[in-house]
């Protein structure tokens, strides 16, 4: 799926806990909209970075995962490259929150906060019961 394409069909793949979304409606306060782009486990560890909307440059190896809703403004757009997402296909991601450094770009860094990804594995058309978190 290109960033042209619907991704209707993994909506439901991403979600964000409340201490996350609060963290997400400080930073859209001061920054403006924002996305996440899931890092490639580089300099950063596999990381869920928060960008400024358009500041991360997408192209057609890029899919969208969904939209996470923080209960106000506009839903929040989540990615990761194609190569990822052929490995995490049958993953439900949730962002989280914790205490720590954050990864050097990404918003929340000066925070003394850092997002995480929490995941479990989503049912299967043979295998309707997912893996808890």
């Amino acid at each position: 799926m290109s960033i042209d394409e619907s991704a209707s069909e993994v909506r439901e793949q991403v979600a964000v806990t409340p201490a996350a979304a609060e963290m997400i409606r400080d930073l859209r306060e001061r920054n403006g909209p924002l996305m996440f782009h899931q890092s490639g486990g580089c300099c950063d560890g596999s990381a869920p970075m928060c960008y400024p909307d358009g500041d991360l440059i997408l192209g057609e190896n890029d899919v969208h995962l969904g939209d996470l809703d923080v209960g106000e403004g506009d839903p929040v757009a989540v990615w990761m490259t194609r190569e990822q997402y052929e490995a995490w296909k049958h993953t439900h991601i949730t962002i989280d929150l914790v205490k720590g450094r954050g990864a050097g770009f990404s918003l929340e860094a000066p925070t003394g906060h850092r997002f995480l990804i929490r995941s479990r594995l989503m049912p299967t058309p043979t295998d309707t019961t997912a893996c808890p978190i």
